[in-house]
């Protein structure tokens, strides 16, 4: 069974007819609800707790783990956050969940971004939200909640367990454990019903680095998706924006801006995108969407919706 899961920024309100999916809240809630033995969570955020009037499901969250630890439920935390400077972390810890820090400064000055959870070996949660109270209140939030797939959770679980044995660390080993390699892969999906619906999956991660044998790099899962699609491709991202900012100079990201281009003009894909606007948009975002419209113009079968 999978459902998925969103969170809604307040103030903002659908008409009767949109659809609607189950709240952020309610599904990672459902989730530790059910844990009986373990709770595995990668987050890039750890800020529950805030004087902010929606914060509050933050902390009622923040209750239920701790409720979980005081309860003798296996909790693992996955962070590139030391303890210290997180009160989520250093509580949780100090009520015995076991925080797992990586320091991913020392690998290729980078952040850890995954956002996913794993209970009782059994079910998972992947998506855009990270465990901040922002991501259940003030932010555009989606993501999936797959219960009872041990295959998944599987695949899931190695890169967990990559991410485990980095804690602390301060160089990648020379060769990883074959019991990190990938399960699934692009030619090797996971096959699984999907609410009675015939689905395929396989897990990707990133940077290079952190990608064993059969492990598929995140740029190479989102091309294999684009170029798989028969009909449309519908994309949700915070900032469209297909460029790398160094220390003195911006310079062109052409990888999935170009795919994106290929499709529409190439093979006549209807392609939607949704993207975020605020007073901190880079301004670039408008000349980028504007390029993409204009390579449909005067293209019939070229279909691009922003």
């Amino acid at each position: 069974r999978v459902a998925l899961v969103e969170n809604i920024p307040e103030g903002i309100n659908y008409s009767d007819s949109a659809p609607s999916h189950l709240s952020l809240f309610q599904g990672w809630m459902n989730l530790l609800n059910m844990a009986e033995k373990s709770v595995d969570i990668v987050s890039s955020q750890w800020d529950l707790n805030h004087s902010h009037p929606s914060a509050c499901q933050g902390q009622r969250l923040f209750e239920k783990l701790l409720e979980l630890a005081s309860r003798n439920i296996e909790i693992k935390l996955v962070s590139d956050i030391l303890p210290m400077e997180s009160k989520v972390l250093n509580d949780l810890k100090t009520k015995g969940a076991e925080v797992l820090y990586m320091n991913m400064s020392a690998y290729n000055e980078g952040r850890l971004q995954s956002s996913f959870w794993i209970v009782d070996k059994q079910h998972v949660y992947i998506g855009s939200a990270s465990l901040d109270w922002r991501s259940l209140g003030q932010m555009k939030e989606l993501g999936v909640i797959v219960y009872n797939c041990s295959c998944l959770v599987l695949d899931l679980q190695r890169i967990f367990a990559l991410y485990s044995s980095l804690r602390y660390k301060n160089k990648i080993p020379p060769s990883w454990s074959k019991r990190l390699y990938g399960v699934y892969d692009t030619q090797n999906k996971l096959t699984l019903q999907l609410n009675e619906t015939k689905s395929e999956a396989f897990v990707s991660n990133s940077p290079k680095l952190f990608c064993p044998k059969d492990r598929v790099l995140d740029i190479e899962a989102i091309y294999s998706v684009i170029d798989d699609a028969k009909q449309f491709v519908y994309i949700a991202v915070m900032d469209y924006l297909p460029i790398v900012i160094d220390t003195n100079a911006k310079r062109y990201w052409p990888y999935l801006d170009g795919k994106i281009r290929e499709a529409l003009v190439l093979r006549s894909i209807k392609v939607r995108l949704l993207i975020s606007f605020s007073r901190d948009t880079d301004p670039l975002t408008f000349n980028f969407v504007s390029s993409l419209k204009a390579i449909c113009t005067e293209v019939p079968s070229c279909s691009l919706k922003v």
